[in-house]
């Protein structure tokens, strides 16, 4: 059996030991949205540390744990705090928790982060629909032998947002009263922001987002054959675009400004896509 699947399927059984849940959707919380897992109707929830073989995240503010429950009636399984590249885990580790999650049960899979802004219109607080996104600055979490239990060799990705979901979420964001931007979201590695001329071409790219992490996470699911949608909250304007130096801090104090509307959002989304 191939080493990656091997990881898996031995982190899906230690969750089965302690859980038979079975989602239908998948969400990874980004900075400043963790808590928003302790507000839905919990059945158990089981902490990283405790499944075998499982990669742990280290950044501060993520609590490391899967949430499984419901949000009104959907049954879900909630990413408290992702993996990311940057902590120096291999890819295959980084996106082990999505094909987790799909592994468990889930068909669709909400993505979230918190995310520097290119777009010279966009401005902190700016809530940003994904529609499709560049990973050139990352190895495909694709690379190396294909598991094919999961997926074909080489996937499609000519629609990794699901344009469905996408229509959902314009009409849920217009009923709650919220603007939504909508853009391409850009990859990186991290953990160092970008430099001004790094976001100047990801501008002549076409990007109007850039982060370190996500779009690895869609491409894991989009090859297991998930529906997929994603929403950034523009934290902070990307290097060269404002003045100011670029920290975590504000980063974090402009998620949590904003999370009561993102909170809302997801709700939104979860229970009616």
């Amino acid at each position: 059996m191939n080493n990656v699947y091997e990881k898996i399927k031995t982190c899906l059984a230690s969750i089965r030991e302690k859980t038979d849940f079975v989602p239908e959707v998948a969400l990874i919380l980004g900075s400043g949205l963790g808590d928003y897992a302790d507000q839905i109707k919990i059945e158990t929830t089981i902490n990283y540390a405790d499944i075998e073989g499982f990669p742990t995240s280290t950044v501060a503010g993520h609590k490391g744990r899967f949430v499984f429950g419901y949000v009104e009636k959907v049954p879900i399984v909630i990413m408290q705090g992702r993996v990311h590249y940057y902590e120096g885990y291999p890819m295959t580790d980084v996106v082990l928790p999505t094909r987790l999650m799909g592994m468990l049960g889930a068909k669709k899979l909400v993505l979230t982060n918190a995310a520097g802004g290119v777009n010279l219109n966009y401005k902190p607080g700016d809530f940003m629909l994904i529609t499709d996104h560049i990973t050139t600055a990352i190895p495909s979490p694709l690379i190396g032998e294909n598991l094919e239990e999961l997926g074909t060799r080489f996937p499609d990705m000519s629609e990794v947002y699901s344009l469905r979901m996408r229509e959902t979420i314009k009409a849920e964001a217009e009923k709650l009263e919220i603007p939504l931007r909508e853009g391409v979201y850009v990859q990186f590695t991290g953990p160092a922001y970008e430099t001004p001329a790094e976001i100047r071409m990801c501008r002549s790219w076409g990007g109007d987002a850039v982060g370190m992490s996500t779009a690895c996470e869609a491409v894991a699911a989009k090859h297991m054959g998930m529906e997929i949608c994603g929403i950034s909250c523009i934290t902070n304007m990307a290097a060269g675009v404002s003045k100011k130096p670029l920290n975590h801090k504000e980063v974090q104090e402009t998620a949590d400004r904003v999370a009561v509307q993102f909170k809302e959002l997801i709700t939104a989304v979860v229970t009616n896509i």
